[in-house]
């Protein structure tokens, strides 16, 4: 029986090829043992692990073990001495019958990693059955008219040992008429017959009754003896002739029951009851045959059933006898045609129910297949579905190995469902299925990967401590442990720079807090990095980008920047009385920390004394006069303006100006209506102010140049520090300073500070903007 793998372009199939075992056969040479039958058990047959050149204990580490291909587990392996012992009593006769010599087949199997060894074991025969007659007596009848030298057929001893075991000789108790001959077949089996040596005479002794003896050939010698009844007939002078001395037959093995076989035909010339011939079976080789012939007609049909694995040819000898008891014989060989009535047969010796992933070609199972049936009825294919990542590969004899076709990926497949189909090549074809199933294991190759490369997230500023500011999400395609992920806040680069006191993070679910009230004049944004690991080993990571926006909130009040709200003395502004409508008389300045809308300040004339007179633009802060300015118009006036921002809800701040009407600058005294007659003592107060007002600018424009420089050199250093940057100390907190361009006014204002004493318009200028 061979087996052929092939592989067709629905299957992957593995051929294997009746040369390739030849092959193989030549190639390898098989380890041979031999010992006698009827051994008793545990019997040291060899020290297995020596022959095979393993060390001792190295059986066991290799998993070895014997697979005895269909024959009686006679042996069992010692994996730990190496010592191969007999299990049980054998019986050659019952194992081999008459092959000889009786060789049984096993394999040693190695399963780490994967190797065979064929080993034989010979059973020799003893001499353990006597010699044993089909009949315990025959008949035989003789005429009278036979003359010496006659051959008269006898039947056979059959003794199931071999050789010189066998029958070998026949003998005959002591007579005046007979001896026995013993001669042999082709097959070397010898058979008696019985030689008349002295005519007989009826009248004097009708019947002779003599012991056939049959010796063996064993040591010593065993026998068995049958009693042979001699009728001596009167005279028939013609025997029985078959018309072939050899009838050849093939007959089907799944032929049915009473199926006629053959008609045998034998002639007598004899005429009267001597001519009728009866037909009978004469000798079988087994004993006990699956046919019977019809004593009459001749007809031999089929009583039993056939199998061809069984026994695959019968050679039967037939018998036609006359009334006289004159007999011929003829010889009816029969051969089972071999059909498909045997299914491939799949014998699991190894199976690995999980393997894992990314490992290359690993071993899944290890089976044999065997089909009994013999030509193409007992080649086999064998095949897998032929969309799995599995390979099908052929070792020796009928083994194969199913094995992965290259590593495995668990996230893209965790479960494979392998069908090996295992079909004969006979009509019709036979098939055997086995479904196994194999779970790939998971092991820690893919890192967390989250949803996003960067997340940006938004926190008005003046939170509330532990504030939920938003969620990072990472995924890992792996599973269990390899899967669970634990997120962190990593160090940023520059150690200088710390975020662990800004926010945290919860290691299970990935939610961002924020642990402090954020103060967007401070703080505007920052970024740092957050990493996913899982818990495999090794703990592969991954990171993402956060980026958290400070929201403005309106939390800071207008801050009026000029006129100075902390000076000692109160601001006075000089007004000529001829001055024109629209005269510039002095402009507020104010800045506010916010941003946006709630950066944009309004300037509103709440209180004047002298309503009409001056009107502030409400986007600027100037403070113009509306109209000319007449004598009966008091010489001094208080404003009350307020200056409020766009935010919800809105801040404000409100400043008090004082403005002194004037005839000119150049003069050292400035009477007013109401106090003409002054003394000298209110002169020289009068003096004293406007040295303090010119003082105030002189101050004023010092700190705008220090102001343009503190700007200029934060814008330097924004990379590099988020902080707000220092100015020097003065009149304006440091929290008023806006660090990154971006605060309570759009762009970036300079003033210049200077006093124009043209005398045509007289106009006093403070403070005018222009952009760099």
């Amino acid at each position: 029986m061979e087996t052929t793998l092939a592989k067709t372009p629905e299957k992957r199939q593995v051929v294997f090829l009746a040369i390739l075992f030849l092959l193989w056969e030549a190639g390898s040479e098989a380890i041979r043992y031999s010992m006698p039958e009827e051994t008793e058990s545990g019997y040291l047959v060899a020290h297995l692990a020596k022959d095979l050149g393993f060390r001792v204990g190295e059986l066991a580490t290799r998993r070895a073990r014997i697979h005895h291909r269909g024959n009686k587990e006679l042996l069992q392996l010692d994996v730990e001495t190496g010592n191969l012992l007999l299990k049980e009593k054998p019986d050659r006769e019952a194992l081999c019958g008459a092959t000889e010599p009786c060789v049984l087949h096993f394999q040693i199997i190695l399963e780490n990693p994967v190797q065979f060894f064929q080993t034989e074991l010979q059973l020799t025969d003893i001499n353990d059955h006597s010699p044993e007659f089909p009949d315990t007596e025959m008949l035989l009848k003789i005429q009278e008219s036979a003359q010496p030298g006659t051959v008269f057929l006898l039947k056979a001893a059959q003794d199931p040992d071999i050789g010189s075991n066998a029958v070998q000789n026949y003998t005959v108790s002591p007579n005046l008429h007979f001896h026995v001959v013993t001669l042999s077949r082709s097959d070397g089996r010898k058979y008696p017959e019985l030689v008349l040596d002295r005519a007989l005479d009826r009248e004097e002794q009708p019947e002779l009754t003599l012991i056939l003896t049959a010796l063996d050939g064993g040591a010593p010698p065993k026998s068995g003896t049958t009693t042979v009844r001699i009728e001596v007939m009167d005279i028939n002078d013609n025997a029985p002739e078959f018309v072939q001395a050899l009838y050849v037959v093939e007959v089907p093995e799944n032929s049915p029951l009473n199926a006629l076989v053959v008609t045998v035909s034998a002639r007598d010339l004899d005429a009267g009851i001597h001519g009728n011939v009866a037909y009978s079976l004469f000798q079988d080789r087994g004993g006990s045959q699956p046919f019977v012939i019809d004593e009459i007609t001749g007809e031999i049909r089929l009583k039993g059933a056939l199998d061809f694995e069984a026994t695959s040819y019968y050679n039967m000898e037939i018998v036609a006898t006359d009334s006289g008891g004159l007999s011929g014989k003829c010889t009816v060989a029969i051969q089972v045609l071999d059909v498909n009535d045997n299914a491939p047969k799949l014998t699991i010796s190894s199976l690995t129910s999980s393997i894992p992933e990314n490992a290359p070609e690993a071993v899944v199972a290890v089976f044999s297949v065997s089909d009994p049936d013999s030509g193409d009825n007992g080649r086999m294919v064998c095949s897998i579905q032929n969309e799995l990542p599995f390979l099908l590969k052929p070792t020796f004899e009928n083994y194969y190995t199913l094995a992965a076709e290259g590593p495995l990926d668990r996230e893209n497949r965790e479960e494979y469902n392998i069908t090996i189909i295992v079909s004969d090549l006979g009509t019709p074809r036979l098939t055997t299925q086995h479904t196994m199933t194999v779970q790939v294991v998971d092991i820690n190759d893919n890192a967390p990967a989250f949803t996003k490369t960067s997340y940006t997230m938004f926190v008005h500023e003046n939170n509330s401590p532990a504030l939920h500011i938003g969620t990072i999400s990472a995924t890992d395609s792996d599973s269990g442990s390899n899967a669970h992920i634990t997120y962190s806040l990593l160090p940023p680069h520059d150690l200088q720079l710390s975020f662990a006191s800004l926010v945290s993070i919860n290691v299970d679910n990935g939610q961002l807090f924020a642990l402090r009230a954020m103060d967007y004049e401070a703080l505007k944004a920052f970024e740092f990095h957050v990493g996913a690991t899982d818990g495999g080993s090794p703990a592969l990571s991954s990171q993402a980008l956060v980026r958290v926006v400070v929201l403005d909130d309106n939390d800071n009040a207008p801050f009026i920047l000029y006129p100075m709200q902390n000076a000692s003395a109160p601001c006075t502004e000089l007004l000529p009385r001829a001055a024109e409508p629209g005269y510039l008389v002095t402009k507020v300045v104010a800045v506010d920390s916010d941003s946006g809308q709630n950066a944009w300040l309004s300037f509103q004339l709440l209180k004047a004394t002298e309503p009409g007179l001056f009107s502030v633009w409400a986007h600027n802060g100037e403070v113009r006069t509306t109209r000319l300015l007449s004598e009966r118009d008091a010489p001094k006036h208080r404003l009350l303006l307020l200056v409020k921002d766009n935010g919800e809800p809105p801040r404000s701040a409100s400043v008090t100006l004082h403005v002194l009407l004037v005839d000119g600058f150049s003069q050292p005294y400035l009477p007013l209506p109401e106090v003409q007659q002054v003394s000298s003592q209110d002169e020289d107060s009068l003096t004293l102010y406007l040295v303090i007002a010119l003082a105030s600018v002189s101050s004023l424009f010092l700190l705008s140049v220090l102001l343009f420089v503190g700007v200029r050199l934060c814008r330097r250093v924004r990379a590099a520090s988020l902080g707000a940057c220092s100015v020097p100390e003065g009149h304006f907190p440091g929290h008023l300073v806006d660090v990154s361009g971006m605060g309570t006014l759009s762009q970036s204002y300079q003033y210049e500070v200077c006093l124009s004493g043209d005398s045509g318009t007289t106009d006093f200028k403070f403070l005018n903007h222009y952009s760099q």
